[in-house]
């Protein structure tokens, strides 16, 4: 899922005085029943089918429920009665379902769920994240609009039974199905509002622990209410929630110290450095990497394994992550970040795996080696104009890690000049899908935990990558981990090392930075813990 920039531009400290001047005394605000959160930017979707920020994905994972709930690394059921075994050899789930109800009193049912799911691989929907349903019968024949949405391997059973059919065993569906673009929608709502669904509050249902209210996509703030017909409501300790967009950290510090929300999160820079010793100050590894992506679609150059291989070679990662981003970044030999996903057998950090220690020179700084492979590429291609521009966001923070790595490939590759393309976060999106760049910072966050989830990206034909990086034997190892044995997970992780490893060698992505992510949270707030996915169950959090 697209990671929204943490580093973010100035906002007037006035502005944000005026929206949080509405939440009245000292008292109310640290109410032990209400929760106070910043985030780092507004929600630009809560419709299930079209987010594919983690922004939105928090906003989905507090007011709507899917078949299952991450609860820190734990998944557990939550629709569903039970975590479900599959049977005819791995490729069929039937899922018993709980009898709740969406916040209007109408029962939430297996029809439900069916509905959004056709609604996301419907090609007229054109939702970006139709691929995640690959492997689901029909899914992709139905989002190439050569089979009829009707034909996707899901079905209702009755009111309450949820059938899914697989084309080949997922060995990973189960965690799959904790990812908000599998959540049920329900239909009136949805064809009422039309193209304007989930787009503002008013007129949506929710079947969460949590209803969104008076809110519209533009806004700086919301409110989250407990949902009383939500099925584990007598779990749910707050009754409210609020948020905040802080897009400044000193306003953000600022307050915080005032004890003006309970929860500073994404801080980054010199605040990150000056906060590191607050007893509250936690720096919690993210299931999130940012990287390079190059346009191979519009430039031969790009298409050369030495230019991308200098380019990577070219930047200090060390000096990115402690100096620029003030130690909220950690350093990764691949594109899979670390602390994610474990090897079956004797639980190694994928990133561990000592077949992959060969390929960390791919990611030193070396630029002896790069200005080598450089002249070379840039010989093999024949290309005389070395000048591109950096497509990444047009936040202060972001600004700043982009100059960095303009003055580190013009310092260290003859000729390369660097032009800087800073734009909003939602332009930089378009640009991307559209192919509008050269090169472009861009992140990623863990849908599942995984490696696949990540390395997915890259294989042909996926909507999200977007520099159109191309290597067959890649995509077939790939193809191939989605449908091994489950019997096997051995093969399948050895498949999933031997792709990450053409991947890194080939710089088909440049691996930045695993994104850390530094807050500050309030003693009084307890169990607020993060999931494989980014997004935080709100269910279980509570203030002393």
């Amino acid at each position: 899922m697209k990671y929204k920039k943490y580093l973010l531009a100035l906002l007037p400290v006035l502005a944000l005085a005026l929206v949080l001047s509405g939440c009245g005394s000292s008292t109310e605000k640290d109410d032990k029943n209400t929760l106070s959160i910043s985030s780092s930017d507004v929600i630009a979707t809560m419709d299930s089918s079209m987010n594919t920020d983690v922004i939105g994905a928090q906003g989905l994972t507090d007011t709507m429920e899917g078949l299952y709930r991450f609860d820190g690394k734990t998944l557990k059921p939550a629709i569903a009665k039970k975590i479900v075994k599959p049977t005819n050899n791995g490729k069929t789930y039937t899922f018993e379902m709980r009898h709740t109800k969406w916040s209007n009193g109408k029962p939430v049912t297996a029809q439900d769920f069916v509905y959004a799911w056709r609604r996301t691989v419907d090609p007229k929907t054109a939702s970006q994240y139709a691929y995640i349903y690959t492997g689901i019968k029909n899914a992709d024949a139905i989002n190439a609009g050569k089979k009829p949405v009707d034909t996707l391997g899901v079905k209702a059973l009755g009111k309450y039974t949820l059938q899914v059919t697989l084309e080949d065993p997922i060995p990973y569906f189960n965690k799959l199905m904790g990812n908000s673009t599998f959540y049920p929608q329900y239909k009136p709502a949805v064809e009422k509002a039309g193209k304007q669904y989930g787009l503002k509050s008013a007129g949506m249902v929710f079947n969460g622990p949590f209803m969104l209210k008076n809110w519209s996509v533009s806004d700086n703030s919301w409110t989250e209410v407990k949902n009383d017909k939500y099925w584990n409501a007598k779990a749910v300790k707050l009754h409210q929630v609020k948020y905040y967009v802080v897009k400044d950290n000193n306003t953000g510090l600022n307050l915080y110290d005032a004890n003006r929300i309970n929860r500073l999160q994404k801080i980054s820079g010199d605040t990150a450095r000056q906060v590191s010793t607050y007893k509250t100050f936690s720096n919690d590894k993210m299931a999130s990497n940012f990287y390079l992506e190059f346009n191979q679609k519009k430039y031969k150059f790009f298409k050369n394994e030495k230019i991308r291989q200098a380019i990577s070679m070219s930047i200090n990662r060390e000096q990115l992550t402690d100096n620029v981003l003030g130690k909220t970044g950690g350093i990764e030999r691949t594109i899979v970040p670390s602390g994610m996903s474990y090897a079956p057998k004797n639980n190694v950090d994928f990133t561990k795996e000592p077949e992959l220690k060969s390929v960390s020179k791919y990611t030193e700084y070396n630029p002896k080696l790069a200005a080598k492979l450089w002249k070379e590429g840039v010989k093999e291609t024949g290309q005389k104009d070395l000048s591109f521009t950096l497509l990444g966001d047009d936040t202060d923070g972001a600004k700043k890690q982009n100059e960095y790595i303009q003055g580190q490939l013009e310092k260290n590759l003859p000729g390369f000049k660097l032009t800087l393309q800073n734009v909003p976060f939602k332009s930089r999106l378009d640009k991307s899908t559209s192919g509008n760049f050269d090169i472009v910072v861009t992140g990623w966050n863990a849908d599942y935990p995984d490696p696949v989830t990540f390395l997915d990206i890259f294989t042909t034909g996926n909507p999200q990558n977007n520099g159109k990086y191309s290597n067959p034997e890649y995509d077939a190892l790939i193809k191939k981990s989605k449908t091994t044995d489950a019997n096997n997970e051995d093969a399948r992780w050895e498949d999933l090392i031997q792709a990450a490893k053409i991947l890194a060698q080939d710089s088909g992505a440049v691996p930045l930075y695993q994104y850390y992510q530094a807050n500050l949270t309030r003693e009084s707030v307890k169990n607020y813990r993060i999931s494989p996915n980014g997004s935080y169950n709100l269910v279980t959090v509570y203030k002393k």
